[in-house]
């Protein structure tokens, strides 16, 4: 078996289209573009590539885009009421804090402290709980690049066994919950876990986010399964690699995600759809 490669950009590309054309729409409606602000403390090398690919993501689709850059030795106290300030600014529709921040300041008060309206990032407690109850609003954005590339593959979900490698809360948490909403039955393995490998080796679909490279082989996959790499790592020679062990694992897989190029571009574009549905939302709320 030879598995069919999930091409994430290809993917961002069709939902960057799709997004493009209904800001035109809004637009020609005399309705206001949406608007995203970006968030930057410090000098962060992967940080600073990171938002400037958001920033041209953003452009593309015709987003009002506003990146405040801040030095790194900011104080949590100036970082909160710039995110107050955004919070009550009517142009802004969402708000994305880049991560990681400065040591000196503590992510989760930060992140707690944007509005659950403006949480496009989908880390608010308030957007996870409502993922937990079934009721979600602003998906956290990778998960949300997980299942947009599951449905791609047209493989039915529902009743699947999925296995998430790695239990983040960014990640691996939401990630489960995202699969259990469209029915499959999960397992979440992590650090403590005892025969992982045999857990992931009888699963349908395998996402792992664990950030070790070359962690998963050929033969920790069941024969036709769905492998989602989320794991990314720079090595010593600047090249990068996930989670999973690319070329062997594809002759096992139906499906493969490659590192780079696949779950990283529709993570991005999954940013965009959250801060459209967060601008829509909140033109219903001022009807």
């Amino acid at each position: 078996m030879s598995a069919k490669v999930l091409d994430g950009n290809a993917i961002a590309r069709g939902i960057r289209r799709s997004i493009a054309a209904k800001v035109r729409d809004r637009v020609a409606a005399g309705k206001r573009r949406p608007g995203l602000a970006v968030v930057l403390v410090g000098e962060d090398p992967g940080s600073v590539i990171y938002v400037r690919l958001k920033e041209k993501d953003c452009k593309q689709v015709g987003f009002k885009t506003e990146v405040r850059h801040l030095p790194a030795d900011t104080t949590e106290g100036t970082l909160v009421a710039l995110v107050d300030e955004l919070n009550a600014d009517p142009a802004c529709d969402g708000i994305l804090v880049q991560l990681p921040l400065p040591n000196h300041i503590d992510p989760l008060h930060i992140t707690e402290h944007v509005a659950p309206s403006k949480d496009v990032d989908g880390v608010h407690s308030h957007n996870m709980g409502r993922l937990v109850l079934r009721q979600p609003r602003l998906h956290s954005c990778t998960p949300k690049a997980v299942m947009s590339l599951l449905h791609h593959t047209g493989v039915a979900l529902r009743g699947r066994h999925a296995v998430v490698v790695g239990a983040s809360n960014h990640v691996g948490r939401p990630m489960g919950l995202e699969l259990l909403l469209v029915g499959c039955t999960v397992t979440t393995v992590h650090r403590f876990s005892h025969d992982t490998r045999e857990h992931v080796a009888r699963a349908d679909i395998v996402v792992s986010a664990t950030g070790k490279a070359g962690l998963i082989g050929a033969d920790w996959i069941r024969p036709g399964a769905v492998v989602i790499d989320v794991g990314i790592v720079a090595q010593p020679d600047g090249s990068l690699r996930g989670d999973v062990c690319f070329d062997e694992v594809a002759q096992r897989a139906s499906w493969i995600t490659p590192v780079p190029g696949g779950v990283g571009p529709v993570t991005r574009a999954s940013l965009l759809e959250n801060t459209l549905a967060a601008a829509e939302r909140a033109d219903a709320a001022r009807a």
